[in-house]
C-alpha cells in the first residue's frame, strides 16, 4: 500500500519525467544573529560623538581660547621682561653675530650698556626716594591745610561769620570721606570682577597674535585664506626653507629674525620685501626653492617672485595678494583713449602693468624686438598692440610677413606697404625675400648717410610673426641656396644677422615672434641680436635662458615658472627700454589684450592719419608681367614717389620679374612709356599722374592699331 507524503515546501529543482514520488526534506530556519554587546553598541556611541564635526569644533574653540589667554599671558611677561631688564639689547647681538654684522653687535652692545647705567642709577635713586616721599608729603599736607584755613578766613570775612574759617577744611574731610565710601562700595565687585578683566585683557593679546596651534585655529585660518604677509610669517617661511644654514642662523637669532628683513611694502597687488640673508647663505639657494617659500608663505607658486637686487647677499620678495594675478588688468590706453597717439623716438607703448601695478611702457626708438613663447599664449597680440601703438605715428613704415596666415595682422591693410600672409613655404620664401629687401634699404641709407651725416631716414620695422616657420623651411633656391636653417648660406638667417648688425643705425629694425625657441627654429646668433627680448610661458629653463639669456634668468627670472593657460598675456621682459626696479635685469609684464574688433578701430584711427598708403599683397604670378602696370599699382595712392622705393617695391611683388632691377631698368622702361624721372630734394621721383596718362595713351593707341 503506497504513502502519501506531504509536501511542505515548494520544490525548487525543475520538474522530470520520472513519475517516481518527491519526497521533500523540512529546513529548519536559520538561526537570529546573536545581538550586538552593550560595550560594543557604547563605543560606536562614543566613537560617533567623538569624531562629530560639532565635537571637533568645540574642542577646538575651548583650545583655542584657552590657549589665547594662557599664551597672552606668556606675551605680557615677555614684554614686561624685556622692558625690566636687558633681554631685547642681548637678542639683537646675538641676531647681528648670526648675520655676521659685527658693527651692528657692537651698536647693541652700546645701548645694553647705556641701558644698565640708567637702570642702575634708577635702582640707586629708590634708596632715597621714601624719605623724600615722606618729605614731600608732610610739606605738601601742611601747605594744603595753611591754604584751606587762609581761604576759611577770607570767607569769614566776607561773611562776616567766625565759623566760615574751617568750612573749606571741612568740606575737604568730607570729599575724601566720600571717596573712602565709594571705594569700600566698589572693592568687593572689583576683587571679583578684576581677575576676568584681566584674563580677559590676555585673551586679547592672545588672540591678536593667534597664539594658538595651527589645529585649533579657526577654518579659514588653518587654510591662510586673506592672511596678510607679517615679518614673523616671512622669517617663519624661510627658517621652513630646507636650507641649514638659513635655519640654524634664524635659530640663534631668536623672534629677532625678522631684522633680516626690510620694510615691507605694498606693491600693486602685493608686497615687497627684501631679506638681507645671514652669512653663509647665497641668495641662489631662495632662489631655487622657490615653490616651496611659495607654499610656506601659502602662495602658489606663481604669485611669489624672487629678484636680486643690487645689495649683497639680498634677494627681493614680491608676494602676491591671493588670487589676485587671476584677475585681468583693465583695456589699453589705446582702446579707451581715442586721442591717443605714438612717437618712434620718444613715445611708449602702454603695454601693460608690472606686478606692483604701475603702467609698463616700452619704447621701440633703435631697438630690434623678439617675442616668444608657446602656442597660443598671447604671443601675436602682446607684439601687435605695440605695433598698432606704433602705427600711430605716419612716419613709420611697416613691412608685415604672417606666417600664421589666420588673419591677426589683416588690420595693418592700408598702413603696412607690404602684408604677406599665409604658412606655406611659398610665404616663408616671399617673407625671406621681404627680409632681402630690407637689407638693400639698410644698405641704401648707409651709403646716403656716408655721403650726408645729417640725413634722417623714416622708421622702417620689419615685422615677422611666427618666424620659426622660416628657420625651419626646407626650401632652397637655384643655386641651392636653403631659405631656412642657422648656417652662413641660409638666406633669411643671413638677412635677419645683417639687420641686426647695421640696421638700428639707419632705424632699420627687425621684430620678430616665434614659438618655443630652439637653437634650431631661433638660432643664437639671432635671439642675442635683438635689444628687447620677452617671453610668455614656457617649458623648460633652458628654453627661458634661450628666449632672455642667461643673467635675466640667474637673476629670477622665469617664463617657465608661468601657468599654461592661465597666465596668458604675461609676458617676462629683458629691455633696456622699459622701467624697471634699479639694478633689476628683467620685468613681469601683464599685457593689455587688444581684441579683434578694437585693433581695427586703432588700425582706422592709424590710416586716417596716412596719406594713401597701398598694401602690396604679394602673390605668385607665373604670366609674363606689364612693368608699367605694375609701376602703377606699387605707387598707391600716393602722387609721387621716389624711384627707388619703387624697385623695392617691384622686387617685392616679383622676386623672379624685378629682383635685379636697377634704376636703369626702371628708366628705360619709363622713357619708353614717355614718362621722366625728375629731382626732388636730391632724390629721383615719379609722379602718378605721368604714369596714369602713358598708360591712358597706350591704351588709346593699342585700340586705334586695333581698329
Amino acid at each position: 500500500m503506497s504513502e502519501n507524503v506531504v509536501h511542505l515546501h515548494k520544490p525548487t529543482d525543475p520538474p522530470t519525467d520520472d513519475a517516481s514520488p518527491t519526497v521533500l526534506t523540512v529546513v529548519p530556519d536559520a538561526p537570529s544573529a546573536p545581538p550586538v554587546p552593550l560595550w560594543v553598541r557604547s563605543g560606536r556611541a562614543v566613537k560617533h560623538a567623538v569624531t562629530h564635526e560639532t565635537t571637533k569644533t568645540t574642542v577646538r574653540a575651548v583650545a583655542r581660547h584657552g590657549l589665547y589667554t594662557f599664551n597672552g599671558g606668556r606675551i605680557v611677561a615677555r614684554r614686561t621682561w624685556d622692558g625690566k631688564t636687558g633681554a631685547r639689547y642681548e637678542r639683537m647681538i646675538r641676531t647681528a653675530e648670526a648675520a655676521g654684522n659685527l658693527e651692528a653687535a657692537e651698536e647693541w652692545e652700546e645701548r645694553l650698556q647705556r641701558f644698565r647705567a640708567a637702570r642702575h642709577h634708577r635702582r640707586m635713586d629708590l634708596l632715597h626716594s621714601p624719605v623724600e616721599a615722606a618729605k614731600g608729603i608732610a610739606v605738601g599736607t601742611g601747605v594744603s591745610i595753611g591754604a584751606l584755613v587762609a581761604l576759611g578766613v577770607v570767607m569769614a570775612i566776607n561773611n562776616h561769620d567766625v565759623t566760615d574759617v574751617i568750612t573749606p577744611l571741612r568740606a575737604t574731610i568730607e570729599f575724601i570721606a566720600l571717596l573712602i565710601r565709594i571705594v569700600q562700595v566698589v572693592w568687593g565687585p572689583a576683587l571679583t570682577i578684576g581677575p576676568f578683566l584681566a584674563l580677559l585683557a590676555l585673551w586679547t593679546v592672545g588672540s591678536k597674535q593667534q597664539a594658538a596651534p595651527q589645529w585649533a585655529l579657526p577654518a579659514n585660518v588653518r587654510n591662510s585664506e586673506g592672511e596678510p604677509i607679517t615679518p614673523s610669517i616671512v622669517v617663519k617661511a624661510l627658517r621652513d626653507l630646507g636650507v641649514p644654514a638659513l635655519r640654524n642662523a634664524i635659530k640663534d637669532m631668536g623672534d629677532a629674525g625678522a631684522s633680516m628683513l626690510g620694510p615691507i611694502r605694498i606693491a600693486g597687488c602685493g608686497v615687497e620685501v627684501d631679506v638681507t640673508l645671514p652669512s653663509g647663505v647665497a641668495t641662489n639657494e631662495v632662489q631655487q626653492r622657490r615653490r616651496k617659500l611659495a607654499e610656506n608663505l601659502t602662495r602658489h607658486e606663481h604669485e611669489v617672485f624672487i629678484t636680486i637686487p643690487e645689495a649683497a647677499r639680498t634677494v627681493r620678495l614680491w608676494i602676491s595678494d591671493s588670487g589676485a594675478l587671476d584677475e585681468p588688468i583693465g583695456p589699453s590706453p589705446l582702446v579707451t583713449d581715442e586721442t591717443s597717439t605714438a612717437n618712434y623716438k620718444t613715445g611708449r607703448a602702454p603695454w601693460g602693468q608690472d606686478l606692483r601695478g604701475d603702467a609698463a611702457e616700452l619704447s621701440v626708438y633703435q631697438r630690434h624686438v623678439l617675442v616668444t613663447g608657446r602656442s597660443n599664449e598671447g604671443k601675436t597680440a602682446s607684439l601687435r598692440s605695440v605695433a598698432l601703438w606704433l602705427a600711430l605715428d605716419r612716419s613709420v613704415q611697416f613691412w608685415v610677413a604672417d606666417l600664421k596666415g589666420v588673419g591677426d595682422w589683416r588690420m595693418f591693410y592700408g598702413i603696412a606697404d607690404v602684408l604677406i600672409e599665409g604658412p606655406s613655404d611659398d610665404h616663408v620664401i616671399q617673407a625671406t625675400e621681404m627680409v632681402e629687401d630690407a637689407v638693400q634699404e639698410m644698405n641704401r641709407r648707409i651709403q646716403v648717410r656716408l655721403t650726408d651725416p645729417k640725413a634722417v631716414f623714416p622708421p622702417l620695422i620689419v615685422l615677422v610673426d611666427e618666424a620659426q616657420k622660416a628657420f625651419m623651411c626646407p626650401a632652397v633656391d637655384d643655386q641651392r641656396r636653403p631659405y631656412g636653417g642657422s648656417k652662413a648660406t641660409s638666406r633669411y638667417f643671413m638677412a635677419v644677422r645683417t639687420i641686426h648688425n647695421q640696421g638700428r643705425a639707419v632705424d632699420v629694425l627687425m621684430w620678430q615672434g616665434t614659438q618655443d625657441p630652439t637653437d634650431q627654429n631661433l638660432p643664437k646668433l639671432v635671439r642675442e641680436g635683438a635689444h628687447t627680448r620677452a617671453s610668455l610661458v614656457l617649458g623648460t629653463e633652458s628654453q627661458a635662458k634661450m628666449a632672455l639669456g642667461d643673467k635675466a634668468v640667474e637673476d629670477g627670472a622665469a617664463p617657465h615658472m608661468l601657468r599654461q593657460g592661465l597666465d596668458k598675456g604675461t609676458l617676462v621682459v629683458a629691455s633696456d627700454g622699459i622701467t624697471m626696479p634699479k639694478g633689476q635685469s628683467f620685468i613681469t609684464v601683464r599685457t593689455h589684450y587688444i581684441d579683434d574688433e578694437s585693433a581695427e578701430a586703432i588700425a582706422e584711427r592709424a590710416r586716417a592719419l596716412r596719406d594713401g598708403v597701398t598694401t602690396l599683397r604679394v602673390v605668385d604670378r607665373s604670366e609674363e608681367r606689364d612693368p608699367l602696370t605694375d609701376v602703377f599699382d606699387v605707387m598707391g595712392d600716393a602722387e609721387r614717389s621716389y624711384t627707388q622705393d619703387i624697385i623695392t617695391r617691384l622686387a617685392i611683388l616679383s622676386e623672379d620679374a624685378y629682383g635685379g632691377w636697377t634704376f636703369g631698368d626702371l628708366k628705360r622702361v619709363l622713357e619708353a612709356a614717355g614718362v621722366e624721372a625728375y629731382k626732388s630734394h636730391g632724390r629721383m621721383t615719379v609722379r602718378r599722374d605721368d604714369i596714369t596718362r602713358a598708360l591712358a595713351e597706350r591704351d588709346t593707341d593699342g585700340s586705334t592699331s586695333a581698329s
